[in-house]
C-alpha cells in the first residue's frame, strides 16, 4: 500500500470523525442548552438534523436499488441471449 493510500484513507478518516462529532454535538448536546446560547449559533436548525440523514437514507438506498436493478436487467439480457444462442 502506497503512502498516497494511506493519506487518502488518513484524510477520509479525520473527515468522517468530524462530521460524526458534529452531528452527534448538533443532535445529542444541543437540546439541552437554552436556544439563546452562543452555541446554539454554531449549528442548524434541530428540525434539520432528522431531515439531512434522512434523505441522505433516501437517496442512498435508491442508488442501491437502481444498481441492483441495472445489474439484474442486464443478467436476464445475457441469460436471454445465451438461451437464444443455445436454442438456435
Amino acid at each position: 500500500m502506497g503512502a498516497a493510500d494511506k493519506v487518502v484513507g488518513g484524510g477520509m478518516l479525520l473527515i468522517a470523525a468530524t462530521v460524526f462529532i458534529y452531528y452527534t454535538t448538533w443532535a445529542l448536546i444541543t437540546p439541552f442548552f437554552p436556544n439563546d446560547s452562543p452555541i446554539q449559533d454554531f449549528f442548524p436548525a434541530r428540525e434539520w438534523a432528522v431531515r439531512i440523514p434522512a434523505f441522505i437514507l433516501v437517496v442512498g438506498m435508491s442508488a442501491v436499488g437502481a444498481f441492483f436493478g441495472s445489474v439484474a436487467i442486464k443478467e436476464g439480457r445475457k441469460r436471454r441471449a445465451k438461451a437464444a444462442m443455445k436454442s438456435a
